[in-house]
């Protein structure tokens, strides 16, 4: 919503423009559309969480005071942070194996055992803590390891062609 009200105006953003000036080489601002792939969210985030002491300082001029509630707290900048955290290494497998012009299909397994072991890994810190948006985080996550268990269960079958496949095709295996 921020995002819609800074840009809605020429004025509002060269005012938020100028809040940046002397911090940053080249002033930015928030992203208000970006692409439908799922790491576009990421990137929304982590374009917000850097503007995000930027955006105080554009709300204290007086005219945008009744903007203020909607301005991201201090506890929910810090579950925005950790969210980042999350994704980041899916963002890369993704993108790891979006840019390879090879095959990929002998690289499955071990990617799912990589996102696996990050969930996992996540889901033991998380079930220590109490608070109410690690509870939900926990769930979360625990929601997307499961749909990850159907799609790891999809492509990789106990025994067929599909292993074999990726076997026979790895270039560094050879058979």
């Amino acid at each position: 919503m921020l995002a819609v009200l800074i840009t809605l105006t020429p004025g509002r953003r060269n005012e938020f423009i100028d809040c940046q000036k002397a911090k940053v080489r080249i002033a930015v601002l928030p992203i208000m559309d970006v692409k439908t792939h799922w790491n576009s969210t990421l990137e929304l985030l982590e374009h917000a969480y850097r503007l995000r002491e930027f955006t105080p300082k554009w709300l204290l001029n007086p005219i945008y005071a009744e903007y203020w509630p909607l301005f991201t707290t201090q506890d929910e900048w810090t579950i925005v942070k950790y969210v980042m955290e999350l994704l980041r290494p899916f963002r890369y497998w993704t993108l790891w194996m979006l840019k390879r012009h090879t095959l990929t299909l002998h690289y499955v397994i071990t990617v799912y055992n990589e996102m696996f072991h990050r969930m996992d890994g996540v889901m033991r810190a998380l079930a220590k803590k109490k608070t109410q948006w690690n509870e939900d985080l926990f769930f979360t996550v625990k929601l997307a390891r499961q749909k990850l268990s159907k799609y790891y269960a999809e492509v990789t079958p106990t025994r067929g062609m599909l292993p074999m496949s990726a076997h026979i095709l790895d270039p560094f295996r050879k058979l």
